[in-house]
């Protein structure tokens, strides 16, 4: 059986309100976690070493806004993720910094066989944009060069305050990027990977919608069209 494997890189504003694939994949991704552990001497003791908590995943992407259609481009020509003018690409991502909102990064290594196709997301948060660096291409082709920084951003909100004798007591809320509904009409095309990341914000939690609702193994490469689900 031939297998193909492709990647591909997605950004997204405002719960896919704006979204589009990077045209033309970078050539290394760059992913930074680390601790922020401190060290300290003792008396008697030496060297010691105190661990923290992690600080937050940081990405660095170097690649082109292609001003041509190049063999190495992987957009499509028609449809929602089409290939962009350069500048375009520009001015969305300025417009989502000046938002001062999060947007999603999503890795994708897509596995395609002759007779199904499977989805692994490795890479799919919530990020704020750190830096975007970008130039024209030298030359007259009018590709831009550019580079993109970005920070895993951490959802949260002000927790209101009650007062129950005497002592203050907080109430933990759970922010995000969305307010999920209770329950989803299947559509054509839907499958319980794409449901979750549309309305939960998650892929991953998939298998949540599965279990919750009683849906067997047989019935995920195609499910009923018009059936109501429940949503976790």
């Amino acid at each position: 059986m031939n297998t193909h494997q492709e990647y591909g890189f997605f950004l997204s504003y405002n719960n896919m309100e704006d979204i589009f694939r990077l045209p033309v994949n970078p050539e290394t991704l760059e992913i930074k976690e680390v601790g922020e552990g401190k060290s300290y001497t003792i008396i008697d003791l030496g060297e010691i070493n105190a661990i923290s908590y992690p600080k937050l995943t940081e990405i660095t992407l170097e690649s082109i806004f292609p001003a041509q259609r190049y063999p190495f481009v992987l957009v499509p020509e028609t449809g929602k993720n089409r290939l962009l003018k350069p500048f375009e690409y520009v001015e969305m991502i300025k417009k989502w910094m000046t938002s001062r909102r999060p947007i999603r990064f999503v890795f994708s290594g897509l596995e395609t066989r002759e007779s199904a196709q499977t989805s692994d997301l490795p890479v799919s948060m919530a990020m704020s944009i750190e830096s975007f660096n970008w130039k024209l291409s030298a030359g007259t082709s009018g590709d831009i060069e550019y580079s993109l920084s970005l920070k895993k951003y951490v959802f949260y909100q002000a927790a209101p305050v009650k007062v129950v004798k005497g002592a203050a007591k907080t109430q933990q809320q759970r922010a995000g990027d969305r307010k999920a509904p209770a329950v989803y009409k299947l559509k054509a095309g839907d499958n319980l990977w794409r449901i979750a990341q549309k309305v939960l914000g998650d892929g991953s939690r998939w298998k949540e919608i599965q279990k919750l609702n009683d849906i067997p193994d047989s019935e995920l490469r195609k499910l009923p069209v018009g059936k109501t689900i429940k949503l976790p």
